[in-house]
């Protein structure tokens, strides 16, 4: 069973985003397709409501540190 995940885990959320979604651009998913993306995530244990836009944009700025290190 997957650790559980919670909002909080920026890192690790955007670890198996980019492993999930390796060929997406972290800087083109809406905000509302990235709470989706998160909660449907393996070992996603938190509350769906708990989540804000400055919870999201951390989740998308290591996502995008994931892809671009990818990229190079």
């Amino acid at each position: 069973m997957p650790r559980e995940i919670h909002w909080t885990d920026a890192e690790e959320i955007g670890i198996q985003l980019q492993e999930k979604f390796p060929d997406t651009d972290p800087l083109t998913v809406r905000f509302t397709d990235l709470h989706r993306l998160v909660t449907e995530l393996p070992g996603f244990a938190d509350d769906p409501a708990k989540s804000n836009e400055p919870k999201l944009e951390a989740i998308q700025m290591a996502w995008l540190e994931e892809y671009q290190d990818a990229q190079s």
